[in-house]
């Protein structure tokens, strides 16, 4: 891992000490998880804008409910002795 600093203005600083206080020890995780969660959302915006410029086509649509389905298991026959 690297580390990062990051300035904070007093209200933001304040905000956070709330949420995750830094004497329990929150307040990295809370930091990675919003980084990751704000990373996740500006990936997703990136794909609906490809989506919005590039549409699929009704053609290039393929639903299968077998494919997405579980194989039927395999029945076995007992053998009798």
């Amino acid at each position: 891992m690297i580390k990062v600093l990051v300035e904070l203005d007093d209200d933001t600083a304040a905000r956070l000490e709330r949420v995750a206080p830094s004497r329990v020890r929150r307040r990295s995780e809370f930091i990675r998880a919003a980084l990751r969660r704000a990373l996740w959302e500006l990936e997703e915006q990136a794909t609906a804008q490809a989506y919005r410029r590039q549409p699929d086509a009704g053609r290039d649509v393929y639903v299968d409910s077998a494919v997405w389905e579980p194989a039927p298991r395999a029945t076995r026959r007992k053998v009798q002795r």
